[in-house]
């Protein structure tokens, strides 16, 4: 079994994104900058903002957090997203989901240029990548291709079962590993909330990508021998014998499904840490993009 280590892929994207901003800089060009919204408390958004403006530092990019109070209006917030859209100093944003609930999501990604949408959420992008044209992948499928590529995690012609049809990971993940690509030419299925069989079809599965959203959903008795693992989803269990109270836990049962797996990826530093990194790679891309 190996573990499919994000940690260390995603430093390794950092590094080769480091050289290329000090080839930039030593040239005289503009430095890459991110900018980042974040509306409200929310602390698992603060830390994964957090992270982002570190990575940023890390590899010599600029960037800037706007952080606005929970009640901030949605007018507000349409607002700040528009000064950033004519911005030519921001060469990419995103606003942290989740919002608070008098704000409509839908409404703010729709507002964001899609030229500086490193998210990769507005429709206009979506559409671009669901049509394999040169586009901003979201960010967690982007960093899921990835890793399989390079760990040469063979896709051609094997079954991929996707737990989960969000608009962030299992959508764009069944079409993208559908698509001629090396990490692609699967056969994908999509299960859900309301599949009827479940085990019966991830067990028929070479390649499970879980983001169903629930802690250790899959479990042992649910794969076959040999299957590849990702598991994308990060759940706060409470846990009496930890310091914080809690421990973190994905959607797959690790210690039941482990064994079997021929690779698989850990909660956390598995997909996690990847996100960001394709976050940074997606601000480089669309720093290139803006000459």
């Amino acid at each position: 079994m190996t573990i499919l280590d994000g940690k260390k892929v995603s430093n390794d994207i950092k590094e080769e994104i480091a050289v290329e901003v000090s080839k930039m800089v030593a040239n005289g060009e503009k430095t890459p900058h991110l900018a980042a919204i974040l509306v409200g408390t929310d602390g698992a958004s603060m830390t994964y903002v957090n992270a982002k403006v570190k990575a940023c530092e890390k590899i010599g990019f600029n960037s800037t957090l706007i952080d606005l109070p929970e009640e901030t209006t949605e007018a507000v917030l349409l607002e700040k997203i528009q000064e950033l859209n004519t911005n030519d100093d921001i060469d990419g944003f995103i606003v942290q989901l989740p919002l608070p609930k008098h704000i409509d999501e839908q409404k703010v990604l729709m507002a964001i240029d899609p030229d500086k949408d490193v998210d990769g959420f507005h429709p206009t992008n979506v559409g671009r990548m669901a049509l394999d044209l040169p586009t901003f992948l979201p960010a967690t499928p982007f960093g899921i291709l990835e890793l399989l590529e390079r760990y040469d995690v063979e896709t051609s012609g094997k079954n991929v079962v996707v737990m989960g049809r969000s608009h962030i990971v299992g959508r764009p993940m069944s079409i993208l590993m559908s698509q001629k690509r090396k990490a692609g030419d699967a056969t994908v299925t999509v299960v859900h909330s309301r599949t009827k069989n479940l085990a019966d079809i991830t067990r028929s599965a070479d390649i499970i990508v879980a983001a169903i959203g629930i802690s250790e959903y899959l479990t042992g008795d649910m794969v076959k021998d040999g299957v590849v693992i990702i598991d994308v989803g990060i759940t706060r269990v409470p846990d009496e014998t930890k310091k914080a109270g809690y421990r973190l836990a994905g959607d797959v049962d690790f210690a039941s499904v482990s064994p079997k797996a021929s690779y698989i990826t850990p909660v956390p530093g598995g997909v996690g840490p990847m996100t960001i990194a394709m976050l940074l790679k997606n601000t480089l891309l669309a720093r290139e993009r803006h000459g």
